[in-house]
C-alpha cells in the first residue's frame, strides 16, 4: 500500500513491551490466569477437555452471542457479532461502512487505530478535541460544527482511552444528536465499561439511542482476558451482515475454546466477580499513582473515571517520546508517549498491575524526572 499510515502505538509496544522489565504501557488489568477464571466460575477443567478445535459458528457461537446480548438493553443474539478482538472489529466497521473520499469524524483523543484506518481507507477526517482544561469534557457546539452533510461515521470512545472519562448523560445525547441529524453511522468503542473507578453502576452503552450505533466490545481491557483475542459488535442485524461477509477474508472465525471461555467468563453469574476484580485493581492501582504523582513535581495527574490508566501531563521541557525511549533504554520501563495520541507532553500509563511492579515501575520514572531537573 502506497504510503501506508502505521500503527504507532501498537508498533512501540510490539517491538518492545516483551523487552523491558516493567511494562506500563498495557492499557487493561493485570491478566487472569485460566486456573483463576474456572475457580470464579467453578468450571471444573474436564467440562473443557471434550472440546473438539473445529470451527464455531463464524460469527460466534450461538450461546455467545445470546450472553453478550444480555450486556445491551434490547439486545438479542441477532445483535452481536463475534471477532478476533475489538480491533478486528473495528477494521470491519471501517472497511465495511466508508471508502476513499468518504468524511468520518473522530472525537480525539482516541484509541488511534480508527485514525489509522480512515488514513489508509484515503477517508477525509474531522476531528473534535475533548477539552483538557475543562476535565476533557466534550464541547457538544465542536462537534456539531465537525459533522456535516458529507460526515458518514462518527467515532468515540467511551469510557475514553487514554483519559479514562465518562461522557455525561448530556454529552452522549449530544454525540446522538450529531450523528442522527446527518444520517452519519456512530461507532462507540466500548472496551472499558465495567472497568469505572468511582462508581459500580456500568457506564450506558450508545446501543438503543439511534438506529445507526455500532458498538464495540472486548474481552481484554475490563475482564483481563486479552489472551483470548475476543471481541463483538453489537449493531443492526443487516449492517452486521457486512461486516461478516468481510470476516470471511480476514480471520474467518475466533477460535472455539475462546468462544467458549468467553461465555463462561460473560455469564451472569461470573461477569460480575469478573468486574469486581477489575475495579478493585483499577481502585488499588490507582491510590497508588496519585500518591507517586503528589510526590513528583512535574506531574499533573488526571483523576480518571475509568479504565486501568491515567493520561498524565508533564511539565519538563521534553518531547514525549524522547522522554519515553529514555526510560525505556535507561531505566527498562515501558509506558506510551503522548505523540501517540497527537498530544506531547502527557504520558500513558498504566496502574492496574501488581503493587510490586506498579510501584518499582513509578519509581524509576520518578528518578528520571529527577534527574531530568538536575
Amino acid at each position: 500500500m502506497k504510503n501506508f499510515h502505521e500503527f504507532t502505538m501498537e508498533r512501540w509496544m510490539s517491538e518492545w513491551e516483551t523487552t523491558v522489565d516493567y511494562n506500563l504501557s498495557e492499557s487493561g488489568v493485570h491478566p487472569m490466569s485460566l486456573g483463576e477464571l474456572l475457580e470464579i466460575s467453578g468450571t471444573q477443567v474436564e467440562r473443557l477437555l471434550d472440546i473438539e478445535f473445529h470451527y464455531p459458528e463464524t460469527n460466534g457461537l450461538s450461546e455467545l452471542r445470546e450472553t453478550i446480548a444480555l450486556q445491551y438493553n434490547g439486545a438479542t443474539k441477532s445483535n452481536v457479532f463475534v471477532t478476533v478482538g475489538a480491533a478486528e472489529a473495528n477494521y470491519l466497521v471501517m472497511n465495511s461502512l466508508l471508502e476513499a473520499g468518504d468524511e468520518c469524524c473522530i472525537v480525539f483523543p482516541n484509541y488511534m487505530q480508527i485514525y489509522g484506518i480512515a488514513q489508509n481507507l484515503g477517508l477525509t477526517t474531522r476531528s473534535v478535541q475533548l477539552c483538557e482544561e475543562d476535565g476533557w469534557r466534550l464541547d457538544p457546539a465542536a462537534l456539531d460544527a465537525a459533522v456535516g452533510p458529507k460526515t458518514k461515521l462518527i467515532a468515540v470512545c467511551n469510557p475514553n482511552n487514554p483519559t479514562g472519562r465518562i461522557l455525561s448523560a448530556e454529552e452522549m445525547d449530544a454525540v446522538v444528536a450529531s450523528a442522527e441529524r446527518v444520517g452519519a453511522w456512530l461507532l462507540s468503542d466500548e472496551v472499558y465499561r465495567g472497568a469505572e473507578r468511582l462508581t459500580d453502576e456500568e457506564t450506558p452503552s450508545f446501543f438503543g439511542r439511534y438506529d445507526r450505533v455500532l458498538c464495540q466490545g472486548s474481552m481484554s481491557k475490563a475482564y483481563g482476558l486479552a489472551g483470548l483475542r475476543l471481541g463483538w459488535t453489537v449493531g443492526p442485524p443487516d449492517c452486521l451482515d457486512r461486516l461478516w461477509r468481510r470476516h470471511e477474508y480476514t480471520t474467518i472465525c475466533s477460535t472455539m475454546l475462546s468462544n467458549h471461555l468467553a461465555r463462561i467468563a460473560l455469564s451472569p453469574a461470573v461477569r460480575p466477580q469478573i468486574l469486581a476484580r477489575t475495579r478493585a485493581r483499577i481502585r488499588s492501582g490507582h491510590d497508588r499513582i496519585a500518591s507517586w504523582a503528589d510526590e513528583v513535581d512535574e506531574i499533573q495527574l488526571f483523576e480518571s473515571e475509568a479504565a486501568a490508566i491515567t493520561f498524565c501531563r508533564y511539565s519538563t521541557p521534553i518531547n514525549s517520546t524522547e522522554l519515553v525511549e529514555r526510560l525505556r533504554r535507561d531505566k527498562s520501563v515501558l509506558v506510551v508517549p503522548g505523540d501517540h495520541f497527537g498530544l506531547d507532553r502527557h504520558l500513558r500509563i498504566s496502574f492496574g498491575l501488581p503493587h510490586d511492579i506498579l510501584d518499582e515501575g513509578l519509581r524509576r520514572i520518578g528518578d528520571t524526572f529527577v534527574e531530568l531537573r538536575s
